[in-house]
């Protein structure tokens, strides 16, 4: 039995492919965001890492779910159920204590009311007393390490496993973006439809996801090319095992169609950006943060594009999760971030 409470402050990047939590300034939970579930009692089986091994996997007894799609919540239980379990890895002591959350959470800057009071909801039946919200664009680009306060201009992507968030940013607030369901969830799709079509066979998600790791690519002709990756799987006419090498060429064809609909995100947003924090943007470079900054050449391939350049910044995954600990942490110093 729960009888003594105790104040925990963390901060949360909520993503629809991982979710990363903060406290004390340290990165504490750094997991998948999905859960399993039993069906017959509904309780919770797993969740994190663990859950990830389950999915496609599981018997009928035993469902995996993502609680968010796109970057919003489209499962409000089982949302609630990984908030739950991800704040109880933070410390032990949140088994016997019940502990009086403070909580940042970032959203996606194209979040609608309705979204974003889903995600607010969700964190307050976890346990948050307080809970605060901050787009990602900017918690991204705290994180950085950029004056987000000064009258200069910063253009900040941020390609996540559900959106991609493509913003101008300066003193202190969003100038224009754009917030694109084109991002690593996309890109995990578009692997399983060519490796289908290519070579007709079906894989999962889960490899998917590993052969965009591996092998990921935007640009043809890198200077350090990785090796090309074997997949199996089953011919769906004959269930005969098949197994196939697969080239960082093929994947840069097979992403290219969804790049490019970023790109032309990219020149939308340019264009609806004023002269003045154009000119900066110029000076600057363009930031790339997020899973998505991490396929290989997509720096090269879009600074080619615009002729501007585009830096991938240092440890991009984490790059949201550390603004938003930062914001947590200075609380006094960013009222206008969050709301």
């Amino acid at each position: 039995m729960k009888l003594f409470k105790y104040t925990l402050d963390i901060a949360m990047d909520l993503g629809t492919a991982n979710t990363i939590i903060i406290c004390n300034d340290r990165i504490v939970v750094d997991e998948p965001s999905i859960v399993a579930i039993n069906n017959t009692t509904g309780k919770l089986v797993a969740l994190g890492d663990k859950a990830w091994q389950m999915y496609g996997k599981a018997h009928e007894n035993i469902k995996t779910i993502r609680p968010l799609c796109n970057g919003v919540i489209a499962s409000f239980s089982a949302a609630e159920t990984l908030i739950k379990g991800l704040i109880r890895m933070i410390d032990k002591k949140t088994r016997w204590l019940t502990p009086s959350l403070r909580m940042v959470i970032c959203i996606p800057s194209g979040s609608t009311n309705v979204e974003a009071r889903a995600v607010r909801e969700s964190a307050e039946l976890a346990g948050g007393g307080e809970v605060y919200l901050i787009h990602e664009p900017m918690a991204a680009a705290v994180g950085i390490g950029l004056d987000v306060t000064a009258p200069s201009g910063n253009m900040i992507i941020d390609i996540g496993g559900g959106t991609c968030e493509i913003t101008v940013i300066a003193l202190g607030g969003i100038i224009c973006s754009r917030s694109l369901t084109i991002a690593g969830d996309v890109f995990t799709s578009d692997i399983q439809n060519y490796i289908r079509r290519q070579y007709n066979i079906r894989i999962g998600e889960r490899t998917a996801e590993e052969i965009k790791k591996r092998v990921g690519a935007v640009l043809i002709g890198l200077e350090s090319p990785p090796e090309n990756y074997v997949v199996y799987g089953s011919n769906p006419m004959s269930a005969a095992p098949v197994e196939v090498s697969v080239s960082y060429h093929e994947i840069s064809h097979c992403l290219d169609r969804s790049i490019s609909r970023i790109e032309t995100a990219i020149l939308q947003v340019m264009e609806l950006t004023p002269p003045e924090l154009y000119a900066d943007i110029i000076r600057h470079g363009i930031y790339l943060t997020g899973g998505g900054a991490l396929l290989r050449g997509l720096d090269k391939r879009l600074t080619d594009r615009f002729k501007i350049p585009f830096k991938i910044v240092d440890n991009p995954l984490h790059a949201v999760a550390r603004g938003t600990g930062i914001v947590l942490k200075n609380m006094s110093e960013y009222p206008f971030l969050m709301s």
